[in-house]
């Protein structure tokens, strides 16, 4: 055993001549951490204990089960050795301060780019300097962010780029690339979104929004107030913003219907409609108003609480961001109710039958029926 713990494990040597205590060092992608072993005068590792510099008692915490099997199991002191050495790789992947430190021309490459970059253009690096936050402007005003990641062999290595955006973002990198090439493919992008976010801003400021509670540069869909427990849901292509959105009328069916038959009317005079604007002059949300034949509640003219009823259930406004979006059809009640409370009321009555994924019953308020769908989970 001797001549075999010299050649796995030359740094950790026995310290009596019964060699019942070991002492020193394991070493791990070049890295070498304390450890004794004190083992019993039989050298049965059964009886064996290990005692760890606290360095390494950190990377072995969650893994301390596996240890002591592997030392109370082990033929020898060899084997545990191995198998100790193969447990070190495994946890140290879980360890980010434990990752390899790059060269000195990294850092050096990486301050003389941000440097070109321009230093107002960087908002956060973290302490280990891979993790990058950049600011880029384009020419609308808009201020965006991107995360780049950097790997310990950049520039060789692509970085990883995420930003707030409707469509992916996706980089051409070579080993010449830099942050600033980066930043300029960004901002090409964001240029082709322009008119994407400024149909999407008229509509979050000249109409009463209530879904999305606060969206983000990366949402297209918005759902707007029509009225008292009417809404309209659209959904903006992002490379096609002056299409017909995507849209879905919700709220009771007696207000509904008379908005989807000027809809339907509407599309039938103009069967072109579902690929451009009725007039291409005008705005996204001119077209709305035109086709629908109404004008959409802004902020100048109502306040928001007038199209945010409280669900007549568990009688708040928003149940883990979703908003009260079933809606009792008979026309004296119209009470308001979130699709997961409603589902779960009336699967709670015996009067109550369900058919596939649909519940029906009675009206919490009114008694009259009314069906909801099960709610789905979100992914």
């Amino acid at each position: 055993m001797s001549g075999g713990m010299l050649v796995e494990c030359p740094l950790l040597v026995p310290l009596d001549k019964k060699k019942t205590v070991y002492d020193g060092f394991i070493s791990v992608q070049e890295k070498d951490f304390r450890l004794r072993i004190t083992l019993p005068s039989d050298h049965q590792l059964k009886q064996a204990k290990l005692h760890c510099c606290w360095q390494l008692k950190r990377i072995l915490k969650g893994y301390e089960h596996v240890v002591k099997q592997r030392l109370h199991h082990s033929s020898d002191l060899v084997s545990f050795i191995l198998e100790l050495r193969t447990i070190l790789e495994v946890a140290l992947k879980g360890q980010p301060g434990c990752q390899t430190i790059p060269p000195p021309q990294y850092y050096s490459q990486l301050l003389t780019e941000i440097e070109s970059l321009g230093w107002d253009k960087l908002l956060f690096i973290d302490t280990d300097f891979r993790t990058l936050k950049l600011r880029a402007d384009d020419s609308s005003g808009r201020m965006h962010n991107i995360t780049v990641q950097l790997k310990s062999k950049y520039p060789l290595e692509a970085p990883e780029c995420s930003a707030d955006l409707p469509v992916p973002l996706v980089i051409t990198w070579s080993p010449q690339s830099t942050l600033a090439h980066i930043h300029s493919q960004f901002l090409l992008l964001a240029e082709a979104l322009a008119e994407f976010w400024a149909v999407l801003d008229e509509l979050d400021e000249h109409t009463w929004v209530l879904e999305p509670e606060k969206p983000t540069r990366a949402e297209s869909m918005r759902r707007i107030a029509i009225g008292n427990n009417v809404s309209i849901k659209v959904e903006i292509d992002p490379r096609h913003p002056k299409m017909l959105p995507e849209c879905c009328l919700l709220g009771a069916e007696h207000m509904v219907t008379p908005l989807r038959n000027k809809l339907n009317a509407n599309m039938h005079l103009w069967p072109d409609f579902s690929f451009c604007l009725r007039n291409p002059d005008c705005s996204v949300l001119q077209n709305m108003r035109d086709v629908m034949e109404i004008e959409f509640p802004s902020p100048a003219t109502h306040e928001k609480s007038s199209f945010s009823a409280e669900c007549g259930i568990c009688y708040s406004y928003r149940l883990d961001s979703a908003i009260p979006d079933q809606v009792c059809n008979d026309p004296r009640c119209g009470q308001p109710f979130h699709q997961a409370c409603l589902y779960e009321w009336l699967r709670g009555l015996p009067t109550s039958r369900q058919s596939f994924n649909v519940v029906f019953g009675e009206c919490p308020y009114c008694s009259k029926p009314i069906t909801v769908k099960m709610a789905l989970p979100k992914l």
